[in-house]
């Protein structure tokens, strides 16, 4: 199980952003949360085995991909601290 921690910059607030990636991820078997930053992007935190957050990852980059213009993404080992998907 891993932690990856995305930042999305571009057109990223205020187009549904986190509500699309909270839907899509009810299709996989990944925990954790979407939340706007004070810098005009979005970071978003999943957990689950990696090939499925990729699945997942793969899909909202499908969904989104008009809005996102860069990504950071950071990979650590997961804690096991959500029950969930959810916005914050």
């Amino acid at each position: 199980m891993i932690r990856k921690t995305i930042h999305f910059f571009g057109n990223v607030q205020g187009v549904g952003f986190r509500y699309t990636t909270r839907s899509t991820a009810t299709g996989f078997e990944v925990s954790g949360y979407v939340r706007n930053l004070s810098n005009g992007s979005v970071e978003l935190v999943a957990e689950g085995n990696n090939a499925e957050i990729e699945r997942f990852l793969e899909m909202l980059r499908n969904r989104m991909s008009g809005h996102i213009d860069r990504e950071e993404e950071r990979e650590s080992p997961a804690t096991g601290e959500f029950s969930g998907f959810g916005v914050r």
